[in-house]
């Protein structure tokens, strides 16, 4: 029984090759033209129902299939008008007698119109559209697919959506494809038509006259109503489908085959089930419809639609049942924690932490919830964008919680699940900063800025327009969470980029320059290895979007040197037009440089050993070194935002490692990094004088 069920689609369609050859009995012909008006029906309703067209995607499939069924019954009723002397069933003389009213000329040239509205307006629009829609679906295709890479490299969808995303396009060229040849199908079955209606007219007269001696007026009584009565059998169906056929080209193809999605897809509306069986019962109120046939198939359709919905309420019902359930409700008490966490797996759950994390007081909520008008997640999303086309570099998902446990109005950044910072924002007011040329005071209260340690004061909205005409720079509270969650960002972005990630980025220079990886990646060093170099890179703000230079660069220098410290110095080298993009003022750049005797003693102090090399400077040597350092740092940045240190190319790493500790944001460049048409303009220099 279950191998019939999964194989009714072919065992029928076999069937109706079958009813092309082997003669039906009038009560067999009569059910199966009242079957094909009922398939027609629920296909038009069908396309009614469905949002888009890989909703009922087996379509194409069916237009095939029923336009052979109404075929096949056409040649059998053909055969039973021609063979039979005009009887071809009770369906057949009904529809006749209908539509002719005891005219033959007037119901001919009704049926010969319906015919025409079928062939001309509906069939011919239909097919017009199928092509139309079919060609500009397969001209948009490109287009489509540069959309999704875009997204997918700005990180908007990741690759599994992109998969989801290209397959969908996919399916869809491949139904608007099957639906331009499928149209010719129903053009085909209403020519087709229109010739075996004149067939059964003009056959059937001269055989009833030459064969049966009839006479004239009752021949043409007798096959003008069968004729009429088997053209609208086979065309009100027609017409169903036809019109069907232009509703879902208007609105591509199956996941499975097309058993599976027969059974999915046209048993997934059991309302167009009741509904078609309602109005196959109306057909029974004309009078010599066959009664019999009618009330069967309507109440089979009828109690199908019944049956699917009750198991659809009965499925919503286990569903919320165990909802309830797992959720801890009334039904069943819950779980408790030993019980619980007897599976290992549960246990399991409990160790993944998340790279990116911010949790918010409950005051912050609606400033992140989209739900209530937040458009914090939009930020994120754009800064992203930013980020990676800045970086080189797609910042994974930042996940966001509420914390009832932190004050309302504050909230907590975390890298890798553990806290790296946090910040109190008043919602309903404004930052605002004085940046040193304020031209009076304003009242509020007093704050620290949490991204760059500014004060600031929260003001009210009334007193925003005042501040900003005193020259203070005003910022939202939303504003302020976002900055500082992407300053944080910036900063730990070495430590955010897994070896998963390198693996990405990988995959996406091989599609454009397969042979630089096949050649670097592992034959000259690992991808962990390649991962220091980036971190490496990232942690000073260099950009990694040129991949494949930094490829080459290690290429080129990795056969002989193995130190990933010494080849990122190379590397460094290597984009040193990146470098001076991001940090030269127009054609040059202001530097503070150091002296010969601080660059030997550097030198000097260098030791190797297997682990890599450290520096071995006494402690009142870096005193030093650092006391001019601040001297230096401080007053340049009363004249320039950000100081950058100058050095010499073997030495530019050992004093950045040096300084680290005391300021991590200082920029150090070697002279090998700057562009040979940039000007360096000397504006300090770190010395080992005193200090006066």
């Amino acid at each position: 029984m279950q191998n019939l069920t999964k194989n009714v689609v072919a065992i029928g369609i076999i069937l109706i090759i079958a009813f092309i050859i082997i003669p039906l009995p009038t009560f067999l012909l009569d059910f199966m033209f009242i079957v094909s008006m009922a398939v027609s029906l629920i296909i038009l309703i069908t396309t009614m129902y469905i949002k888009g067209p890989l909703e009922f995607s087996i379509f194409p499939s069916l237009l095939l299939i029923t336009t052979i069924l109404r075929l096949a019954l056409n040649l059998s009723s053909t055969r039973k008008i021609l063979g039979n002397g005009g009887d071809a069933g009770k369906v057949i003389e009904t529809f006749g007698a209908f539509v002719l009213q005891g005219n033959a000329v007037v119901g001919f040239i009704v049926f010969i119109i319906i015919i025409i509205v079928q062939f001309v307006v509906i069939t011919k629009g239909t097919e017009r559209i199928a092509e139309v829609t079919a060609r500009f679906t397969l001209d948009a295709m490109p287009g489509k697919q540069m959309a999704i890479d875009a997204d997918l490299s700005s990180g908007l969808i990741d690759e599994a959506q992109a998969r989801v995303r290209r397959e969908k396009i996919q399916r869809e060229s491949d139904f608007f494809g099957a639906m331009d040849g499928a149209t010719k199908l129903v053009k085909g079955d209403a020519i087709a038509s229109i010739i075996i209606a004149m067939i059964n007219l003009v056959a059937g007269s001269v055989i009833g006259m030459i064969q049966g001696g009839m006479g004239f007026s009752q021949v043409l009584s007798v096959y003008s109503i069968a004729t009429v009565g088997d053209g609208l059998v086979s065309q009100i169906p027609a017409l169903m489908i036809s019109t069907a056929t232009g509703m879902i080209v208007t609105r591509a193809a199956a996941e499975g085959n097309l058993n599976e999605d027969v059974k999915k897809q046209f048993l997934s509306q059991p309302n167009v089930l009741i509904m078609s069986g309602a109005t196959i019962l109306c057909f029974g109120l004309i009078p010599g419809m066959p009664k019999l046939q009618i009330i069967v198939l309507s109440a089979v359709l009828i109690g199908m639609g019944i049956i699917l919905i009750r198991t659809e309420d009965r499925e919503e019902e286990v569903s919320a049942a165990g909802s309830a359930e797992s959720e801890g409700g009334d039904t069943m008490a819950p779980q408790s924690d030993a019980d619980f966490y007897r599976n290992l797996d549960n246990v399991y759950n409990l160790l993944g932490v998340e790279a990116i994390e911010m949790e918010f007081g409950y005051s912050l909520l609606p400033l992140v919830d989209e739900a209530s008008g937040g458009s914090f997640i939009d930020r994120i999303v754009i800064f992203r964008k930013q980020f990676a086309i800045d970086m080189g570099v797609v910042i994974p998902t930042v996940r966001l919680r509420d914390n009832g446990i932190i004050s309302p109005n504050q909230y907590i950044i975390k890298i890798k699940g553990e806290e790296v910072a946090r910040g109190d924002v008043l919602v309903d007011y404004y930052l605002a900063l004085d940046p040193g040329n304020a031209t009076g005071k304003i009242d509020g209260i007093d704050t620290i800025e949490p991204a760059f340690k500014i004060p600031g004061k929260w003001i009210h909205e009334s007193e925003r327009e005042l501040a900003e005409v005193y020259g203070y720079t005003v910022i939202d509270a939303l504003s302020v969470m976002v900055t500082h969650l992407t300053e944080i960002i910036k900063a730990h972005i070495h430590e955010l980029v897994s070896r998963q990630d390198i693996n990405v980025i990988l995959e996406n220079v091989k599609k454009f320059n397969p042979s630089i990886i096949e050649d670097v990646i592992p034959a000259v060093l690992s991808v962990a290895e390649l991962q220091k170099i980036l971190n490496n890179l990232l942690k000073e703000g260099i950009p990694i979007r040129d991949m494949e230079s930094i490829l080459e660069c290690i290429g080129d220098h990795g056969v002989m040197v193995k130190d990933t410290d010494m080849l990122t110095e190379y590397v460094r080298q290597r984009l040193k037009r990146t470098i001076t993009r991001k940090y030269a003022d127009g054609n040059s750049i202001k530097v503070i440089t150091l002296d010969q005797n601080i660059e030997n003693a550097i030198l000097n102090s260098v030791k190797k050993s297997e682990h890599g090399t450290y520096l071995t400077l006494e402690p009142a040597m870096v005193q030093r070194i650092m006391e001019s350092l601040t001297v230096q740092v401080e007053r340049v940045r009363e004249l320039y935002q950000q100081p950058i240190i100058l050095a010499s190319p073997i030495v530019r790493l050992y004093f950045k490692r040096l300084i680290d500790q005391f300021h991590p944001q200082l920029i150090v460049l070697s002279f090998n990094e700057i562009d040979s048409d940039i000007q360096i303009q000397a504006i300090g220099s770190v010395t080992l004088e005193p200090i006066e």
